[in-house]
């Protein structure tokens, strides 16, 4: 599926829970003085800062955090458990994202700071270079084997491919889309399905279902990608390539 959902009352919702994704991923827009609170009885709760500044409160602790450009500084995530009071006050006009899904597990919460992410250049040097990214990842099951869910986010360089070649794996993925103009533009490849990417948009992957991006020359995208891992089948960097395509990573 591909969405262009809009903000109501401040909020866009990308996925819910109940869907084949299995996570309720929100964005909320705040003005400077705002204050958002969160707290599930059966859910984690991951909150990326987009951009802008905020001050995140959680168990008697509060940091502040802040993103001027989505392309020149890296991400700010706090990571809780189900319980877990925490609290969004904007400093000035924000974005965040918000990732849930359930998990009985009780961890210690993390920040995770631009400086505590993984950082990755992928495919530089193949095909011409028509497909290389720079890659971050937040957590996945490597970095954090008791939550449920991955979180990243990948710089695709103007007029590259991403997410190539076309693959797939069994769980589910979201994938939130923004750029630095409001008309840059792309498009999603689901399946044999194109879809044309634009700033807000969303692609929610269901497994089995193949999935590339291109992104316009002059226009370089952001994304944050989320995944599911499923009971007794986490992601760990699994990756099924279209078997047309395979002979693509063999050279």
């Amino acid at each position: 599926m591909f969405a262009y959902p809009e903000f109501v009352n401040g909020k866009k919702i990308l996925s819910e829970k109940s869907s084949d994704m299995l996570m309720d991923i929100a964005v909320y827009r705040m003005n400077a003085g705002d204050t958002l609170s969160f707290r599930s009885e059966s859910m984690e709760t991951a909150v990326l800062l987009v951009s802008g500044a905020v001050t995140l409160g959680w168990n008697g602790n509060t940091a502040k955090v802040s993103r001027k450009g989505l392309f020149t500084e890296g991400p700010s995530c706090l990571h809780v458990c189900k319980l877990t009071d925490v609290t969004v006050a904007a400093d000035e006009d924000s974005e965040i994202l918000v990732q849930q899904t359930d998990n009985e597990k009780a961890f210690d919460a993390v920040l995770y700071r631009p400086e505590d992410c993984v950082y990755a250049v992928s495919c530089e040097g193949k095909w011409e270079n028509t497909a290389v990214r720079d890659v971050v990842t937040v957590f996945d099951y490597s970095i954090a084997p008791y939550s449920n869910m991955v979180l990243g986010e990948v710089y695709a360089r103007q007029g590259r491919w991403w997410s190539y070649t076309p693959h797939w794996h069994p769980q589910p993925e979201v994938y939130y889309y923004k750029f630095d103009r409001p008309e840059g533009f792309g498009a999603c490849f689901i399946g044999e399905k194109a879809y044309t990417v634009k700033d807000g948009s969303v692609g929610c992957f269901t497994g089995g279902n193949t999935h590339a991006q291109v992104t316009a020359p002059g226009y370089p995208m952001y994304n944050v990608w989320m995944i599911r891992h499923l009971p007794g089948d986490p992601w760990d960097k699994t990756r099924i390539v279209d078997p047309r395509y395979a002979w693509l990573d063999e050279e």
